[in-house]
């Protein structure tokens, strides 16, 4: 077996690119190494031209595979993967933003990566495989303008302290203020994934500018093997004449292109309206042009217009001025009382609606994953994008990874303001439905969810708002733009969505359809940013001011209570047969143990009380010197046997009824007589009981004497 291996040092880890010959086939491989993470990194490109394609066929593929966790995972009935998870998802699609604004997209010949994690240790695998795909890319034939650089830098809240690339050992030991993903090259930024604690905007630029110098170690490091190993690219076949399109665009459409893109409409509907009557002029040609070079030319034509627009006159195709937010509506509630909160949200024709559920911790979702397993999650956001948001007709039900996503990225921004399982023990559930699309959904279900919780009377430490800032760049002129829409998402050279509170920020996400955006464009963009986040907060606001005082009628109830771990099985009882029992009595939902002691208790119209108390008395625990009432329910030679409560029975010695002895129980004590004792002694789980220290007089008053 052949194989080279290169080396390099990131922080105080190193990262091992090994090349082999185990996959022979692919037209780039590479599999890298971090302590015991391991990913293997393949690109293959198609042998077909496809010039009908109106796309870039481009696919990336995350696979994680169970046995990487060194154990048999999955269902009991299938010890295999199935879908890919949400994790593998969002980790192919940081490696797909990263990578897709260097290829030349009038390449028509599908472009497979697939990504295999190999074995997972305590390293992080994504940041792996974006490097690993750059240098992939880099020495196989496939056209491509890398390589690019990516780390993760986190800081630690107790000492500011920055982390390269942590490992899950370092996210369970500490609290990090935020983690920032970040890729590039040549000292700018194409891909920005980020997740914080009210962090300001200028200690993420700071983190930002510490990645782009990582980067340029990490690209330097891929060049010296990419100029070693690398095959010759592939060149693309030449451009087709387009001189009859450019006589026609400028003769007859120019000046409407203008004047319909600048007309001060939202959405694409009139630009749509305006491309079909070129494609109809285009068909009556002389000479025959393929739809897809004439789609394409006229796509091309408004991405120039747009820009000049903006760079050159300071105009948008809506006529907003460019920091100003669409109009703005906020409405918490009113729905219905079935819901346990909603929440609906405008920004323009961007219209959100959100509807919270609440649930006891056994509506946690498990998680059963090749980083993750057996364990739970209390906070999820969903998110819908039928395809009538659009004005369009398409499957109906189920998700893809862009609702993944952008589900994630909302989930992401509003996790921190969550209170915590002590505070509110819920299970929280967001569904943010997209009913009309125009720009930012995303950032709108920020929104849409912030109201969505208050209404619900979700305790959360503070309201939260997104929104999505531009840029139209030509050379080294550039114009940003607050509250992208319609075409200039489309067109635009950067999707740059941003959530926070009025105290910082607590979500990032970047995309870019450039190679790469410097940090002074960031900078000014995160203000722009945080001024329109404030202009959203204050519509938020003025809806709800705080959450409301009381949860929804419709909710669970959920008591909590805390029992001693040993009392654990006392409660469930053999074979759950005591947990049952109280489950069916009281009516509750569902009664959730956890390993310190801690019982949650759900149920409705009462039936978490009831339970409740059925466990407090099981669980209640007889010190000596307590006064009690019992019931005596067994007469024997000793004494009597007396019910403290449902679950507890205590012995009254025959010495302790009397100030003096007694021969025998006969006539002192009856089944079902109610005595006031004391508790006298507690050993080893059995209760010693006392009428006679409490009441002396017991005796006399039942005219027992004592005998000579």
């Amino acid at each position: 077996m052949y194989k080279k291996t290169y080396e390099m040092t990131l922080g105080d880890k190193t990262l091992i690119a090994e090349f082999n010959d185990l996959t022979p086939k692919a037209h780039g491989s590479v599999m890298m190494r971090s302590g015991e993470t391991v990913v293997l990194v393949t690109a293959v490109m198609g042998e077909k031209e496809q010039p009908d394609l109106p796309y870039f066929p481009l696919s990336v593929e995350y696979e994680e595979k169970f046995y990487a966790a060194g154990a048999i995972l999955g269902s009991r009935f299938q010890r295999r993967e199935g879908r890919p998870s949400d994790e593998a998802i969002l980790s192919a699609r940081i490696v797909d933003r990263t990578i897709r604004p260097l290829f030349n997209h009038a390449l028509r010949r599908d472009v497979q990566v697939v990504i295999t994690v190999i074995a997972i240790g305590d390293e992080d695998p994504d940041v792996l495989a974006v490097i690993g795909t750059s240098l992939a890319l880099g020495v196989s034939p496939i056209p491509w303008d890398g390589p690019v650089g990516a780390v993760r830098i986190a800081r630690r809240h107790d000492t500011g302290a920055l982390i390269i690339n942590p490992t899950y050992s370092d996210r369970a030991a500490t609290t990090f203020d935020f983690e920032v993903l970040a890729c590039g090259k040549d000292g700018t930024i194409n891909m920005i994934e980020t997740a914080g604690n009210e962090v300001s905007e200028s200690d993420i630029l700071a983190v930002l500018e510490a990645a782009t110098i990582l980067h340029s170690d990490i690209v330097t490091f891929a060049k010296t093997i990419i100029t070693e190993r690398g095959s010759t690219k592939y060149q693309l076949p030449p451009k087709p004449d387009i001189t009859a399109l450019e006589t026609l665009f400028t003769n007859d459409f120019a000046i409407r292109l203008g004047q319909t893109l600048f007309s001060n409409q939202s959405g694409k509907a009139h630009l749509y309206a305006l491309k079909n009557d070129w494609l109809a002029a285009v068909a009556l040609l002389p000479e025959p042009v393929g739809r897809v070079v004439a789609d394409s030319f006229f796509e091309d034509m408004i991405n120039e217009a747009i820009h000049v627009g903006a760079i050159e006159f300071g105009k948008r195709a809506d006529g907003r001025g460019l920091d100003e937010v669409r109009p703005l509506y906020a409405e918490a509630g009113g729905v219905s009382p079935v819901l346990h909160g909603s929440g609906i949200f405008y920004r323009g024709d961007t219209h959100i609606f959100t509807a919270l559920t609440l649930g006891g911790p056994e509506a946690a979702q498990l998680i059963d994953t090749m980083e993750d397993q057996a364990t739970s999650k209390r906070f999820m956001h969903h998110y819908n994008f039928p395809p009538f948001s659009v004005g369009e007709t398409g499957r109906v039900g189920g998700f893809n990874r862009r609702m993944i996503g952008h589900g994630a990225l909302a989930e992401k921004a509003l996790l921190p303001v969550i209170p915590d399982k002590e505070t509110f023990p819920y299970t929280i559930r967001l569904v943010s439905e997209t009913l009309s699309s125009n720009g930012s959904s995303s950032m709108g279900s920020v929104c849409g969810s912030t109201l969505a919780l208050m209404d619900g009377g979700v305790p959360i430490k503070k309201p939260v708002a997104g929104i999505a800032s531009g840029v139209m760049m030509q050379g080294d002129r550039y114009t940003l733009l607050t509250d992208i829409q319609g075409p200039e998402d489309e067109h635009g050279d950067m999707d740059f969505k941003v959530a926070g509170t009025r105290d910082g920020i607590t979500a990032i996400q970047m995309d870019v359809k450039v190679e790469g955006i410097s940090l002074p464009i960031l900078e000014g963009a995160l203000e722009k940013a945080r001024l329109a986040r404030l202009h959203i907060l204050d519509t938020i606001t003025a809806a709800i001011g705080a959450p409301r005082t009381t949860i929804s009628p419709r909710a669970p109830e959920i008591i909590a209570l805390t029992i001693l771990p040993e009392q654990i099985g006392l409660v469930i009882g053999s074979g759950g047969k005591t947990i049952n029992k109280i489950k069916d009595e009281s009516g509750v939902t569902d009664i959730t143990i956890e390993d310190d002691g801690t019982v949650f208790i759900t149920g409705k119209d009462g039936t978490a009380s009831v339970a409740a108390a059925t466990i407090r008395n099981l669980t209640r625990t007889y010190q000596a010197g307590e006064a009690a009432t019992v019931t005596i329910t067994k007469i024997a030679t000793f004494g009597a046997f007396a019910k403290l409560d449902d679950f507890h029975e205590g012995l009254i010695h025959i010495s302790e009824i009397a100030p003096f002895r007694l021969d025998d129980m006969a006539g002192v004590l009856a089944e079902g007589e109610t005595v006031s004792v004391i508790v006298s002694k507690v050993e080893d789980g059995k209760i010693g009981l006392s009428i006679k220290q409490v009441d002396p007089e017991f005796a006399a008053r039942k005219g027992i004497t004592a005998k000579n």
